[in-house]
């Protein structure tokens, strides 16, 4: 556990008052004049895969959240974020272990969170707790069917799924393979997909795999000889990816694109792995190098290059939304006095948010209905926003393949 302290001096002053031996009552008065005591520190706790099979995804998340904190901080006169930092190892057990621990300690929300299947146990440990939970890390649909009073998510399954027959459409196929894996949330994304693709015409074939599965060469010769689409579409996570990808490029299914959704369209990934994941097309907020047209964008990329000398991919673009929407919930809560009777949540909900993602309006279950990804394929050391149209930041290379 890491904890990234904000201020210091008012328990500095109270040490110093009492060394000098001034009694408990003048040592409280002069507290009582000191600007920003101790009631304007939000503690947040942060809840992240920071090591196991999520970690990239929740480093690059932690470096988004971070970034908001500190941008928050600068630019807060009266209310200032402290976080708390837990590692939840991608194990669902020890992400409500940590959701427990960090209520424990008086965090007043958590934000965070990857892989629904932490993410919903999680949440519901927060909800019990009475602290919010925002999340950009889950997409399982039923998350918002719990009833939960403290859950947000800013970035549901409909948004991925749009985004992935939006680009299927474009490219005008007829047959795609699926190999998804049976986590729910991909399970969820792999049906709700392959039903909009089959109501439209398409031939879809789908193949579910384990999670625990590392051997992917079965399952690609399936695609290679007998399905013989025009598409491959991976729904699952990193690991997979890479795991797909290396049976393919040995196997060399005739394909014309190979697809996938979360967490392989980064930068990332593509420094990590350049032999396996050229051409290959995903969901993606975030061109590379990163390029927005508005103010916030802009200033968003620079504070980040500042602060990790490199480019920002799109887990930490979430993140960091989510992470002012929240700060800047709780510093409305505060100025109202309502922190300890739900007023973060009330502030979440109460009015549409215009973000770097676009406009973010939570519903009365947490949701951001409004939601709706990119999708962008990779170019050599390049990312390029190719759907929709009016966000494209180039041409979509097609047919094109990894091998």
């Amino acid at each position: 556990m890491v904890r990234f302290a904000t201020r210091s001096k008012p328990r500095a002053l109270v040490r110093a008052l009492f060394r000098i031996g001034a009694g408990a009552a003048s040592a409280c008065a002069l507290l009582a004049h000191t600007p920003a005591a101790f009631a304007d520190t939000l503690p947040v706790g942060v809840e992240l895969p920071l090591t196991g099979s999520m970690a990239r995804a929740g480093n690059a998340q932690l470096e988004g959240i971070r970034l908001a904190a500190d941008l928050f901080n600068k630019g807060s006169g009266k209310h200032q974020v402290a976080l708390t930092v837990v590692d939840d190892e991608a194990q669902p057990a020890k992400a409500v272990s940590a959701v427990e621990k960090l209520a424990s300690q008086g965090v007043l929300a958590i934000t965070g969170g990857y892989g629904s299947n932490s993410v919903s146990p999680a949440s519901e440990a927060a909800d019990k707790a009475g602290i919010v939970y925002i999340t950009s890390g889950a997409v399982d649909s039923a998350m918002t069917s719990r009833g939960l009073k403290h859950f947000f998510r800013i970035g549901p399954a409909s948004g991925y799924s749009k985004a992935v027959v939006g680009q299927l459409n474009a490219m005008g196929v007829k047959s795609v393979s699926i190999l998804a894996s049976t986590k729910q949330a991909t399970t969820d994304l792999s049906n709700e997909v392959s039903t909009q693709l089959r109501a439209q015409g398409l031939t879809v074939t789908v193949h579910a795999f384990d999670p625990a599965m590392t051997d992917f060469k079965p399952l690609v010769n399936k695609v290679r000889l007998q399905d013989k689409p025009e598409v491959l579409l991976m729904i699952a996570y990193e690991n997979d990816y890479i795991g797909i990808l290396r049976a393919a490029k040995v196997l060399r299914p005739q394909l014309k694109a190979v697809m996938g959704a979360w967490s392989i369209v980064t930068p990332k990934m593509t420094t990590d792995y350049p032999d396996l994941v050229s051409n290959v097309i995903g969901c993606a907020m975030l061109p590379y190098p990163a390029d927005f047209g508005t103010a916030d964008g802009k200033a968003f990329v620079q504070a980040y290059q500042a602060a990790y000398h490199k480019e920002p991919d799109y887990l930490a673009e979430f993140a960091y939304v989510q992470s002012r929407l929240l700060f800047d919930a709780m510093s409305r809560a505060a100025d109202a006095g309502t922190l300890k009777q739900d007023g973060i949540a009330t502030e979440l909900r109460a009015k549409p948010h215009d973000t770097l993602i676009g406009k973010v309006s939570f519903a009365p279950n947490g949701d951001n209905p409004a939601f709706l990804n990119n999708m962008a394929q990779i170019q050599g050391n390049r990312i390029v926003l190719v759907w929709p149209k009016e966000r494209a930041t180039g041409k979509l290379n097609y047919p094109a393949l990894p091998w």
